[in-house]
């Protein structure tokens, strides 16, 4: 049996946050190239805001060290509204890899607590299969097709669902085009 693994950040919720992401769960530490979400070098995640936001994909990329400027992403985070967390706290890694298909949720995230923790927000962007389907079963939400949304209640308040390409160089997806479906999703939302 596979150790249980708890989630090594606390949820980033910028005041004023209009838009929750959330990816499933971390990558191994071994992974990493800096402290905090989506921090393996090979995932595109901050080459699409890059790309998205300054026309630049290696805008938040510190090519000499393998890493992210991460004090350049947390300002921009801030700036911009968008809170990042996973749907897992804790899970079992049933191979040794980062993939979600071999992830089993020990204990899913408290959705309803970090949604009450976001007053402003106005949409909860999934960045993959199993982020997709842990939100549409907790809310029963009807899944929408990659690069699209949903509507859905919480506590009375209309939200929106979108599900995005996941950023990971394992979904076969050109740059270009993933950044094109998130910037689709961050004007309708008046964040581009």
């Amino acid at each position: 049996m596979a150790e249980v693994e708890r989630h090594p950040f606390e949820p980033f919720l910028p005041s004023g946050a209009k838009v929750l992401m959330l990816g499933s769960f971390p990558p191994q530490p071994k992974r990493w190239s800096m402290h905090f979400y989506y921090p393996n070098f090979s995932n595109d995640m901050w080459r699409i805001l890059g790309l998205i936001y300054f026309s630049d994909k290696n805008h938040f990329v510190d090519v000499e060290h393998k890493s992210f400027h991460l004090d350049s992403l947390i300002r921009f985070l801030e700036e911009r509204g968008i809170a990042l967390y996973d749907t897992a706290t804790v899970v079992r890694r049933l191979q040794d890899n980062a993939s979600d298909k071999f992830l089993e949720v020990v204990t899913p995230t408290d959705l309803d607590g970090l949604l009450h923790q976001l007053p402003h927000c106005q949409a909860v962007v999934t960045t993959g299969e199993k982020a997709t389907d842990t939100l549409c079963a907790k809310y029963q939400v009807e899944k929408p097709k990659v690069g699209h949304s949903s509507p859905f209640l919480f506590a009375d308040k209309p939200l929106r669902l979108y599900r995005m390409p996941s950023s990971s160089r394992a979904y076969p997806l050109a740059l270009e085009k993933k950044a094109a479906a998130y910037a689709a999703m961050f004007s309708e939302l008046g964040l581009l």
